[in-house]
């Protein structure tokens, strides 16, 4: 079984028996309080990583690892505040956990690549910000992205939140949710024991904080 929950910002969480994987940890920047209790750290940049401790194992940048039941492939990413000349800070991923596919993106330029697409390949769920404001992709990119990646499921995160100090502010999730046209359904966490649970049509989920 995996467990997919959200912290708030670009924050989630992925549980399984195995191992617990926090994408995007450090939530304390946007006031929020960060985990105490994770086996994996996964960032898709460095600036969103817990301080390194040899009680969880810390993953950040291109590559391909496998920690426990999560296989992980990392693709650079130019971020979206970033310009053409910039280095590529940011990360986007391919995790596969019990034949389920999952892609995250994170604060990024809205026109991946061909090799960034290749590297997200088939996605069953996608992780995605939808807040905008010049700091992410707001609705309308994300929108488009999704409608290139074709996933079954999307996550939305990095969205208005009272209880969140963001830097800039942030769109509301309605505004996605109208956007894209998709049914949505409202969960504390998303569970899944196979990819046969995955909705037929393209379905968005909206996880509460945790």
């Amino acid at each position: 079984m995996l467990e997919i929950e959200y912290n708030g910002a670009n924050s989630v969480v992925l549980s399984t028996k195995l191992k617990k994987l926090i994408i995007d940890a450090n939530v304390e920047m946007v006031g929020l309080k960060n985990p105490n209790k994770l086996d994996i750290q996964l960032a898709t940049e460095q600036r969103f990583l817990l301080p390194e401790s040899d009680s969880f194992v810390t993953l950040e940048g291109p590559g391909e690892y496998e920690v426990g039941p999560y296989s992980i492939l990392g693709e650079a990413a130019q971020r979206h505040i970033d310009t053409e000349v910039d280095a590529k800070k940011s990360t986007i991923y391919h995790i596969e956990v019990f034949g389920i596919r999952i892609g995250v993106i994170g604060n990024v330029s809205p026109k991946l690549t061909d090799e960034q697409f290749e590297a997200l390949g088939v996605i069953d769920v996608l992780i995605i910000p939808i807040g905008g404001g010049g700091y992410t992709i707001d609705p309308t990119d994300a929108t488009k992205l999704i409608r290139q990646i074709e996933p079954k499921a999307v996550i939305p995160v990095h969205y208005r939140d009272t209880g969140i100090n963001y830097e800039v502010p942030q769109e509301a999730l309605d505004v996605f949710v109208k956007e894209l046209n998709a049914p949505v359904e409202s969960l504390d966490k998303l569970k899944l024991k196979s990819t046969a649970a995955l909705p037929a049509m393209l379905t968005v989920y909206q996880l509460a904080r945790s």
